[in-house]
């Protein structure tokens, strides 16, 4: 399927990105998306020039303060997209890791394949080791709990369809595992989830995970899953 950059409007949808002090990054990011579709940035509380920088590249912008973390943000941004009319969200970082140029292999799985949320997996091999060790036992302990296969569960490159983002907004996930239960989420609705291969990019980022933290809440997702899947009327 060929994607129309010339007329955004008929591919119904925006990209959406969460971000939380990313001057160094975003304005490059935005300026690619933009060639796809229309893109909507949420502020998480920044105290650099994310705002401005956001608006120059020609991004519309929504801010929130103070800084409520990547899930209250990215509920915001689905409120917002929902509010202007769109199909579906394209979700990808502020940092610099996730390619915009690839935003047409979501774009092209949607139409095709009609799924409702749409994972961008990575090539852990390309990680750097703890990153790769990290990614890979949770990936194991996440399957185990959602009892099908997951390639990449912390992926924040994801397309979701109006259903699904309906079906998360009264998530109570406000961090960085607001993500998995979007996953949750969309298995026990029935719905449907796919996946593309996307880019393995690692560079000069900084990272707002805080590693013990997000490993607790992590640990706490995987065993409420668990519990959640073995009730198929929970």
């Amino acid at each position: 399927m060929k994607i129309d950059t010339e007329n955004k409007k008929n591919n119904n949808g925006c990209v959406m990105i969460p971000a939380y002090n990313e001057e160094k990054h975003l304005g490059q990011v935005i300026q690619i998306a933009k060639k796809f579709l229309p893109v909507i940035v949420v502020d998480d509380g920044s105290v650099d020039n994310t705002e401005q920088i956001s608006r120059e590249a020609g991004a519309i912008v929504f801010k929130q303060i103070p800084n409520q973390g990547k899930g209250a943000a990215l509920q915001r941004g689905f409120q917002e997209c929902l509010a202007l009319g769109y199909e579906f969200v394209i979700t990808l970082d502020a940092d610099g890791q996730h390619n915009p140029n690839e935003i047409t292999k979501f774009i092209e799985s949607y139409f095709t394949e009609k799924n409702d949320l749409i994972i961008g997996y990575r090539d852990f091999s390309k990680m750097p080791f703890v990153r790769r060790l990290a990614n890979t036992i949770g990936g194991w302990l996440f399957a185990w709990a959602i009892r099908i296969p997951i390639k990449d569960n912390q992926s924040g490159y994801r397309l979701l369809s109006k259903e699904l983002v309906i079906k998360i907004l009264d998530s109570n996930e406000l961090g960085f595992e607001y993500e998995v239960e979007m996953i949750v989420r969309c298995v026990k609705s029935g719905l449907k989830i796919g996946w593309v291969p996307i880019q393995t990019i690692y560079a000069d980022e900084t990272s707002h995970i805080r590693p013990f933290h997000h490993f607790m809440n992590f640990m706490r997702v995987v065993i409420t899953t668990r519990r959640r899947m073995g009730n198929p009327m929970d």
